[in-house]
């Protein structure tokens, strides 16, 4: 008995695995088996789609687009505040009449749209002024031997301890160097970058790096001095704006002198202007003033805008 035990288990040996017959399943156990494996696949095939994306050197960069300004809620209401305030002033001096607030008032309410430029402008200058001190950075990290990459990473830890973590170019830097441990090229970085400030400094210099690192030059010498020239290119710009400072200061101020003068004269003579509000001929006159008003406002807002 126990020599066919035995010649039995050598011609399972010799059959294999397979000679033992499988076990079935029950239905709800194979259906759950079947839903696993089917979602194991899929959450792997997914992965590897967004390992491959992430990855990929020619992905579009997800930073800010610093050409088109997007105004917060406190911003509306702070500057449709403000453009209210305005509009009433200018219906009490020119008109002194509450239909005319009611006129002027989508002016006002719209009045953020208006401003909106003047916040893009500051934060195209901050941006740029940012960016000459990150150039300069990063060439002295490639004078003292880093690697781009390095350097590139190195120069986002300095920007944060000099402008702080909501610094405009520490982010980017930063951005930066996750887009490079991602596998993307320097040069993508750069130029995304470049395209995106709406800069014509970044984008140069964007080309420039491209340009060195492609043909194999002296990058170090290339970055070195085209941050030189930008750098002085900032420092005229700088210079004309405190230039033009003061004379923007008295600019705002001159513009509230004629209002000052109107409110001055209607508190020490009561019934002066009520000849300009009660009849026809006066209103017009008022409302010629009030355009008057209004162009040399907006050319003198023109002239001050100096533009390298």
């Amino acid at each position: 008995m126990q020599q066919d035990i035995a010649r039995k288990k050598i011609t399972r040996r010799q059959e294999g695995p397979g000679a033992y017959p499988a076990q079935p399943r029950p239905p709800g156990e194979a259906g759950r088996a079947e839903k696993m494996r089917a979602a194991g696949n899929a959450g792997n095939v997914g992965k590897m789609r967004t390992a491959g994306s992430a990855g990929s050197p020619g992905k579009t960069g997800t930073g800010m687009d610093y050409g088109v300004y997007t105004l917060t809620l406190r911003e509306w209401f702070c500057y449709a505040a403000q453009g209210l305030a305005g509009c009433a002033l200018a219906a009490y001096v020119f008109y002194r009449s509450a239909a005319a607030f009611l006129v002027m008032a989508p002016v006002g309410i719209f009045y953020p749209l208006y401003c909106r430029e003047d916040l893009k402008r500051q934060r195209l200058r901050r941006l740029n002024l940012e960016f000459k001190d990150g150039i300069l950075v990063l060439a002295s990290f490639l004078s003292a031997g880093y690697s781009i990459e390095n350097a590139v990473a190195a120069s986002g830890r300095e920007l944060t301890l000099l402008y702080g973590a909501d610094g405009l170019m520490a982010g980017e830097f930063e951005e930066m160097a996750r887009g490079l441990r991602l596998n993307r090229t320097v040069e993508s970085v750069f130029l995304d970058l470049g395209g995106r400030s709406g800069l014509e400094d970044v984008n140069n210099f964007a080309q420039v790096f491209a340009a060195a690192k492609r043909s194999g030059g002296d990058l170090v010498e290339i970055i070195s001095h085209t941050a030189g020239v930008i750098r002085d290119k900032v420092q005229v710009e700088e210079e004309i704006h405190t230039m033009t400072a003061s004379k923007a200061f008295e600019q705002k101020i001159m513009s509230l002198v004629p209002v000052l003068i109107v409110l001055y004269i209607d508190l020490t003579s009561p019934g002066f202007f009520d000849i300009m509000y009660r009849t026809m001929a006066g209103r017009l006159v008022m409302s010629g003033c009030l355009a008057v008003y209004g162009s040399s406002l907006l050319l003198a807002r023109r002239i001050l805008q100096v533009e390298i």
